[in-house]
């Protein structure tokens, strides 16, 4: 086929090692085909579904996660983008989540975790009397758990 790659030359245009290349496949994530002389061979239009691979995975996203949206597209013709926006739906709320954490850890990170277990020397400050520790172990306020603020926040 016109349209085929080796696995070293899918490996190359993806960016990634060979080894990463088969363990998608193996994933369930991107196909291939054997040739008559048994050489796996790769459509270009899979190199799309690695970089959805790549993309999902820089944010986070687990790979059990990426494989059921990639199994909502077609592999056989190109997507429109009313059909990519229904298949990535389910990532938007996940998304929004991990935006507003990352944002309230960035916006924390110079004061205080606000867990209730640790004893840096402004939590008095911003977590008086451990409440946030009433609420469990762990970061709460980061984790976006027990909002209650001092009044000096």
């Amino acid at each position: 086929m016109a349209s085929d790659l080796s696995v070293g030359e899918f490996a190359s245009r993806a960016g990634i090692p060979v080894s990463t290349v088969h363990y998608y496949e193996a994933e369930g994530l991107i196909q291939s085909w054997r040739t008559p002389a048994n050489h796996r061979r790769y459509d270009r239009r899979e190199l799309r579904r690695v970089a959805i691979v790549r993309v999902a995975q820089s944010v986070g996203i687990p790979l059990a996660e990426v494989r059921e949206v990639l199994d909502r597209i077609p592999r056989n013709r190109a997507i429109s983008a009313r059909q990519w926006a229904e298949a990535a739906a389910p990532w938007r709320e996940a998304l929004d989540e991990r935006i507003a954490l990352l944002t309230r850890m960035r916006d924390q990170m110079g004061f205080c975790i606000g867990c209730g277990c640790l004893s840096l020397d402004s939590c008095p400050l911003y977590n008086a009397g451990d409440r946030l520790g009433r609420n469990g172990a762990g970061a709460r306020r980061w984790v976006g758990e027990g909002e209650e603020r001092s009044t000096l926040d």
